[in-house]
């Protein structure tokens, strides 16, 4: 299959995807999660998991998870969330897990949480390494968005910028990013112990995510695309058609002759 005739297989199951989400809305969370900078750890342990948020997407009810309010429920003083932070992780990990559980039937909708480095893979893990037996969240009910946004506009639909596609967008289209920290000012955060700050980036983020998916979804969200990028006619999808299948190269041939019948006309 042509690049463009795959560009356009994904952007209809893409839009396949949105769609069902439009009609679900109940059943689909929008997911983020802040953790440790994957840069600055000295002796190899991954990324510790800082604060989760989950909002559904029909109500905008939003369940969070993080240190702070663990070390709350625990009676530990702020200062001495550092020494415990493994067991403060564990039963933040906990309510995650446990609030996964309840939601069997849901979809989880997120931006780039795709691996070990970054994803569900990387809390799964965390919560082993704490002694957890995570939820396995299927793979068939997560949705990147970051993704489906490549697929319906194109990969120049936004410019990574200085701090990423996310932040180009809201910028883009004037959305808020009060209290929303960009990957340098969350490792500095957490350096500084600052985990109600993270904790509020990781509300908001959940918040403009949804506010991003809205506007796709009522067809008014801003970006760089063209219309040929957005609408996906673009024109040498005839030509890939043509080339792997006879009647369409029938008629890009009948297209041609009643383009070239025209032009020799209009010299007369």
């Amino acid at each position: 299959m042509g690049k463009e005739l795959t560009k356009l297989k994904r952007r209809r199951e893409a839009q396949k995807r949105l769609a069902e989400i439009d009609e679900k809305r109940e059943l689909h969370f929008v997911i983020h999660y802040s953790c440790e900078s994957f840069y600055d750890i000295k002796d190899g342990h991954t990324p510790r998991i800082t604060s989760i948020a989950i909002r559904n997407f029909s109500t905008g009810q939003t369940h969070s998870f993080s240190i702070h309010k663990s070390a709350e429920q625990q009676h530990v003083a702020f200062a001495e969330i550092p020494e415990k932070y493994d067991d403060l992780e564990r039963s933040m990990l906990d309510e995650y897990f446990d609030y996964l559980k309840s939601q069997s039937i849901s979809n989880f909708i997120h931006w780039n949480m795709r691996d070990i480095n970054y994803g569900f893979q990387a809390i799964e893990h965390r919560y082993k390494v704490l002694g957890g037996n995570p939820y396995i969240i299927d793979d068939r009910r997560k949705i990147d968005l970051a993704r489906e946004l490549i697929s319906l506009y194109g990969v120049a639909y936004i410019s990574h910028g200085s701090n990423g596609r996310l932040h180009s967008l809201l910028d883009l289209n004037k959305i808020t990013a009060k209290d929303l920290l960009n990957g340098k000012e969350e490792a500095a955060a957490f350096e500084n112990k600052e985990f109600i700050k993270l904790h509020q980036s990781t509300l908001r983020k959940v918040d403009v995510m949804s506010n991003i998916l809205e506007r796709v979804l009522d067809g008014s969200l801003k970006t760089n695309s063209s219309w040929l990028e957005v609408s996906g006619l673009h024109p040498s999808i005839l030509l890939e058609l043509a080339k792997e299948h006879w009647a369409w190269g029938v008629a890009v041939f009948l297209i041609g002759c009643i383009g070239f019948a025209s032009s020799v006309k209009g010299l007369f």
